[in-house]
């Protein structure tokens, strides 16, 4: 092991800002299932699916509908 390293022309690692945290999320059993269901059509796990459904909300600036019935 060296006693010095130079780090001058190092480059930021470009996956950290791809980082995903774990969460506790509650989500209604019909939700789940929709999910779920189709993560199986898709070939994919349903975290990755319902991630990327909510990605693309960010991407779009989607804001969701809220019906109090």
């Amino acid at each position: 092991m060296r006693d010095e390293y130079d780090f001058s022309t190092s480059k930021p690692n470009p996956y950290t800002k791809a980082l995903k945290r774990e969460i506790k999320l509650d989500i209604d059993e019909d939700s789940l299932v929709y999910f779920q269901n189709l993560s199986a059509e898709l070939g994919m796990p349903y975290q990755n699916l319902i991630n990327n459904y909510l990605r693309n909300c960010v991407e779009r600036q989607q804001k969701p509908t809220i019906n109090w019935n």
